[in-house]
């Protein structure tokens, strides 16, 4: 098959000033002081796209996602490598940039599909069509600035899809509008896909880009993570945030530690007898690890699933199991273990049991030991799942030790099935 898209090896700079200028005069009078430093927007980025493939651009805020869109739709030229499109191409970057305020609704759609590339024979052959679409029939002759946001881009997509592009570039924009309308959109879409075009889209929404997309491309920090199949695209990009929010929270606590480090140096200089004086006494140091005197300790976490030799992830469904081990210095009676799993995307709790409230009777602790969850199938879809394990007495008012979300589990969806729970599901068709 033909490739309609090949971006190769490209990389795009930005040159940022390190003073912010205010003025007309103040440009004059930094311009030969003023100093620049690069900041690299995409480096190294390579992938094609088959004719009649849909391709996903998916990464958090501020990985190069929309620049390398523009950079395809040729609004912006790429600092290294080179991008081939062939075929009529369509940008759905900004809706309605190129419309004017002060100009009728009629009117803009014939100067904004100008723009696009139509004549005017083929908007007035369309111009019904567009108007439908948009659902603005009773305002289409109203100044646009007159208009609510959801009319102005409604007005904005309808003339973009009336292009007939052999490549169409769509940038979040299938998120406008109200619910109605939004479907209107993927249908849209979904009609471009039967008729054979070639689609980039980027969006904030995996479970949209599973439906639509054939293969994936993850950015982070301008840096192509992975491209290919939808669900361990997705299970990638997941993995990708949370590793990302953990080192982001390993810094802050390193720097935070540094911080009262510095800190109690500071007073201790401050402090410093005077000559002849007693020495005060050393206060005593904060533990690090607020557990390190508890008699009941987690020595080890390990989390075992089919296949771990070859994959990292679960497939929906799988068993899972997590050994956690202990040791207790002392005899230690009346002990619960607990487990709880989160959904990474939005925190929520997902599944919490302990030896408790399961009727696991825990003996008498002494010396090390080991238990063991056993998860019979796991039954989720895509996502990162990080896990909270912890011992406390049964009246819950001794807590021995406590693991807060420092592990995780990882399960990849290998179908177009979206949402979060894998339900056991048979469909049956007869005639």
């Amino acid at each position: 098959m033909a490739v309609a898209v090949e971006v190769d090896n490209v990389s795009k700079r930005f040159r940022i000033g390190d003073q912010k200028i205010r003025s007309l005069k103040e440009r004059f009078i930094t311009l030969r002081r003023q100093h620049f430093h690069d900041f690299w927007a995409l480096r190294d980025i390579g992938f094609e796209v088959e004719e009649g493939e849909t391709i996903g651009l998916l990464g958090h805020n501020g990985s190069g996602k929309s620049t390398l869109l523009k950079l395809i739709g040729g609004i912006m030229q790429p600092t290294m490598g080179q991008i081939r499109v062939r075929g009529r191409l369509a940008s759905l970057l900004e809706l309605g940039a190129g419309f004017h305020p002060d100009l009728t609704g009629r009117e803009n759609v014939f100067m904004n599909a100008s723009i696009l590339g139509l004549t005017r024979r083929d908007v007035e052959a369309r111009f019904d069509e567009i108007v439908e679409f948009a659902e603005l029939e009773e305002f289409i002759d109203l100044q646009v600035k007159h208009y609510s946001s959801g009319m102005y881009v409604r007005l904005g997509f309808a003339v973009a899809v009336n292009v007939d592009p052999d490549v169409l570039l769509v940038d979040e924009v299938l998120a406008v509008g109200d619910e109605t309308f939004q479907h209107k959109c993927l249908d849209r879409i979904h009609q471009f896909q039967r008729d054979g075009r070639t689609i980039v889209v980027v969006s904030h929404a995996p479970d949209l880009m599973r439906q639509i997309c054939n293969r994936i491309a993850v950015l982070d920090h301008g840096h192509m993570v992975t491209y290919g199949a939808p669900g361990e695209a997705i299970r990638i990009f997941r993995d990708t945030l949370f590793m990302n929010a953990m080192e982001r929270q390993q810094w802050l606590e390193a720097r935070a530690a540094e911080e009262a480090a510095a800190a109690a140096a500071a007073s201790k200089a401050h402090d410093e007898p005077a000559p002849g004086e007693p020495a005060p006494e050393p206060a005593p140091a904060e533990p690090v690890d607020p557990y390190h005197l508890s008699p009941l300790r987690i020595t080890s976490v390990d989390l075992d699933h089919p296949n771990q030799d070859a994959r990292t992830h679960l497939l929906p469904g799988e068993p899972l199991t997590v050994r956690v081990g202990f040791e207790a210095k002392e005899p230690v009676a009346d002990v619960v273990f607990g487990l709880a799993i989160y959904d990474q995307r939005d925190g929520k709790l997902i599944y919490g049991a302990n030896t408790d409230g399961l009727g696991v009777d825990v003996p008498v602790l002494d010396g090390p030991g080991e238990v063991v969850f056993e998860l019979e199938a796991v039954p989720l879809l895509d996502g990162t799942y990080p896990i909270t394990l912890g011992v406390h007495s049964k009246d819950e008012g001794t807590r021995y030790d406590w693991r807060e979300q420092q592990h995780w589990f990882s399960v990849m969806n290998p179908d177009r099935r979206i949402g979060v729970v894998a339900f056991p599901l048979r469909v049956k068709v007869s005639t």
